[in-house]
């Protein structure tokens, strides 16, 4: 294993000294209640990761001031204080270094509680192209009064017990808005000159050091590129952090990011996607930590020890950002301390339970990790009573995530996968363009079942005969589903094949081709993708109003971007309505008028899934337990199959 030596050293970071270089960054949980504050959920996942080895703990963007937006933790009042000294002393139990995060946001994200559109801030009346908002400007006295939020707001926090604080000046917040040219547009002292736009800035660190004074930690977090049009200068925010990075006392770090929630190309940099090359602002956060004389913080695609350790080597950063990775595995420090690195297991970032769940204003979780956000009922896992033989059958995400549970607790299991190799769906999608760290899911699983001695067998359908000859207590049947067989009017004069032959090369595709996608998800955007790097000409039609709908904003978006660079035509509200020889005929999905794409090659299905529940059926009155995961109950997602998974083998 190669030493690790910079990574598990300790980091003095104002009056702090954190036990190692790895921090997990300011991100939204939604792990609160209906009062908007930490609740006994959040307490236990942050102290999963405390445990777990890191060194640093940021909890989420939390609002200095109550009007300035909704469903996010409120710290405006000495109501947080309690439940923030909660979360410190659970977390600085295990030896872990905890700051809280300070937030306005202005225009960004700006909602409310009752479904209105509520008054936003800026610094000057700003349009917001993401959310569609337009913002009223900061008066003077809003803007003194703000500050003075920040400054309570911080004051809270130590009161609670908090080793230091981190404010946002990153992703279009407030702050950041002061620097933006673009944006600030006031001809007052805060407008203008640099040093004008500078000034904010300035006086916000001034109002929360003097609020805390010097005996904890006051940080920030700043996108050193938004990545969008109309951004803040780059060499600005250089120069800005070189000035109030230059360790006078006032900040004790400076913690680099990039992007911005302002607008959906730089909102895809918030939580990059798969696509997004590993540790790609490395470079640019070197750059950073040769102009500021306090510790640099990063994080951004970093999700293997061995990377960080290599970014902190070369002098790139002090700190490193590996939020989604103790996500994926809140053991992740402690594993790679103890050189157990092929243990650990890997974020994809799929996006589709962290973030995805935060959007959709739901506790955050892991497709690979269903115990994440749910460690008060998943974390510990008994030892069965009885220990009793289980069959599983299907080596999919669902089977794998079943077996190994139900081994862990000490029960003898058999997993048999009828084909050649264990992964289900998952090994499909890893074949398509940028996905290929989806296949991580299998690696990871199956060293799940490896560690929990899971028996294996390929090859191996199960039937009723070898359940009963395997003497089984209990069955799980996770024997997935196959491609939705649609009768399609006219498809014997034309080429039509589904999307499972395309990615597995089966399939004979000519030049001109139409994606029929139901599903609106990666398989319709990925063969998309696929096919016209292939040097097709594509048409993703899809049933819905967008595709990749169904996927998680920032990994959409981007892929959105790609297939039109690469020109596909895209043709929403269209479902499949019939073929010839040479014509696709499609539907209108809100009035059933006709939409007709002609000189076809090829029609390619994407239409969904059907369950296979011949086992299931054949179990109906077998005497022992049986149990469904994943699409053999209904055809989802990976999501579903391994939370699906852990439940059965939870429960057996």
């Amino acid at each position: 294993m190669p030493p690790l030596d910079h990574l598990f050293s300790p980091l003095a970071v104002g009056p702090r000294t954190i036990r190692n270089r790895i921090f997990s960054t300011g991100h939204q949980t939604m792990l609160f209640g209906g009062d908007a504050l930490p609740d006994d959920r959040f307490v236990a996942y942050h102290e999963a990761r405390a445990r777990g080895g890191a060194g640093l703990i940021v909890t989420e963007a939390a609002l200095i001031h109550p009007t300035i937006g909704a469903h996010i933790i409120d710290i405006s009042s000495d109501a947080c204080i309690p439940a923030f000294r909660r979360t410190a002393q659970a977390v600085q139990r295990h030896g872990c270094t905890i700051f809280g995060q300070l937030a306005f946001g202005g225009p960004v994200g700006r909602g409310s509680d009752d479904g209105t559109i509520g008054v936003s801030y800026a610094p000057s009346q700003m349009r917001d192209d993401r959310f569609h908002k337009i913002a009223r400007a900061l008066s003077k006295a809003h803007l003194r009064q703000t500050l003075r939020d920040y400054g309570a707001a911080a004051l809270r926090m130590k009161q609670a017990g908090l080793d230091g604080v981190e404010f946002l000046a990153s992703h279009g917040s407030l702050p950041s808005q002061f620097l933006n040219a673009h944006i600030n547009r006031r001809t007052d002292e805060y407008g203008g000159s640099f040093e004008n736009r500078l000034r904010f800035l300035r006086e916000l660190i001034a109002h929360v050091r003097e609020a805390v004074g010097p005996d904890i930690v006051v940080g920030m977090r700043i996108s050193g590129d938004e990545m969008t049009t109309e951004a803040v200068d780059p060499d600005e925010v250089l120069e800005a952090c070189r000035i109030i990075g230059a360790g006078d006392g006032g900040l004790d770090y400076v913690n680099i990011i990039a992007g911005t929630m302002r607008r959906l190309d730089g909102s895809i940099h918030v939580v990059p996607p798969m696509a997004v090359e590993n540790g790609y602002l490395a470079p640019m956060a070197g750059i950073y930590r040769q102009a500021v004389r306090v510790p640099l913080f990063v994080a951004g695609r970093i999700n293997q020890p061995q990377q960080a350790e290599a970014i902190l080597a070369a002098g790139q950063a002090d700190m490193i950002g590996m939020t989604r990775a103790q996500i994926a595995d809140p053991e992740m420090a402690n594993k790679a301390r103890e050189g157990r690195l092929d243990d650990i297991r890997a974020c994809i970032a799929c996006n589709q339970a962290c973030i995805g769940h935060m959007q959709m204003g739901l506790g955050i979780s892991c497709i690979q990790h269903p115990e994440t956000g749910r460690e008060r009922d998943y974390a510990i896992k008994p030892r069965a009573a009885t220990a009793r033989t289980v069959v599983v059958a299907g080596g999919g995400p669902a089977g794998m995530k079943a077996a190994a549970v139900a081994a862990e607790r000490g029960h003898r299991v058999i997993l048999c996968e009828r084909s050649a190799r264990l992964g289900g769906q998952a090994l499909l999608a890893q074949e398509l363009p940028g996905r290929a760290e989806f296949g991580g899911i299998v690696t990871n699983l199956e060293k799940e079942m490896t560690r929990h001695g899971v028996a294996v067998r390929l090859n191996t359908p199960v039937t009723r005969a070898l359940v009963e000859a395997e003497g089984a207590d209990a069955v799980v049947v996770a024997t997935g589903a196959l491609p939705w067989a649609e009768t399609i009017e006219g498809a014997e004069e034309a080429h039509v094949v589904d999307a499972w032959a395309v990615i597995r090369g089966e399939a004979n595709v000519g030049g001109r081709v139409v994606i029929a996608d139901w599903r609106c998800d990666w398989i319709g955007l990925g063969l998309a993708e696929k096919l016209a790097r292939d040097g097709c000409k594509v048409t993703l039609a899809v049933n819905g109003y967008m595709p990749g709908e169904m996927l998680q904003k920032y990994v959409r978006d981007r892929w959105a971007g790609d297939i039109h660079k690469l020109g596909v035509a895209v043709v929403p509200y269209a479902r499949l309505y019939g073929a010839d020889a040479t014509t696709c005929y499609l539907q209108h999905v809100t009035n059933g008028e006709p939409i007709i794409v002609e000189d076809v090659d090829t029609i390619v299905t994407a239409l969904g899934h059907e369950s296979v529940t011949t086992l299931a059926d054949d179990l109906e009155d077998w005497p022992g337990e049986v149990v469904l995961a994943g699409d053999c109950l209904a055809p989802r997602t990976c999501e579903e199959a391994v939370l699906e998974g852990l439940r059965a083998g939870f429960d057996l």
